[in-house]
């Protein structure tokens, strides 16, 4: 079975950091994995995504200040969020490639900036 489960959200004042975390069944370079992040009464929006050969994509409304990565060895997603923002409010959620377009969704952890 396949299993996402993030951790890592909280509040923070406007400029801080946060580091999300992404605890993923199975081994995290064999497929994509992404963050999207969905606010109230908006749509999802993915904001990076993390191929299996290593490449990385980041939404124009985060890059340069929030960073995808991951650990192997830990089977673990990281998504490190510099310079928040009160726009950065909203629930993200790990999501991984299944193959086919489907995307298998964790149930997310809520980031709030004020």
């Amino acid at each position: 079975d396949v299993q996402l489960v993030e951790s890592g959200g909280g509040s923070v004042q406007a400029g801080g950091s946060l580091r999300l975390s992404c605890k993923v069944s199975g081994d995290t370079s064999r497929y994509s994995l992404a963050w999207f992040r969905q606010a109230p009464g908006k749509e999802r929006e993915g904001i990076a995504v993390l191929r299996a050969h290593g490449s990385t994509t980041y939404a124009d409304s985060v890059k340069g200040r929030f960073t995808i990565s991951r650990d192997s060895a830990k089977n673990t997603l990281y998504l490190q969020m510099n310079g928040l923002k009160p726009e950065d409010t909203a629930v993200y959620h790990c999501v991984r490639d299944l193959g086919g377009g489907n995307w298998y969704w964790g149930q997310g952890t809520q980031v709030t900036v004020s």
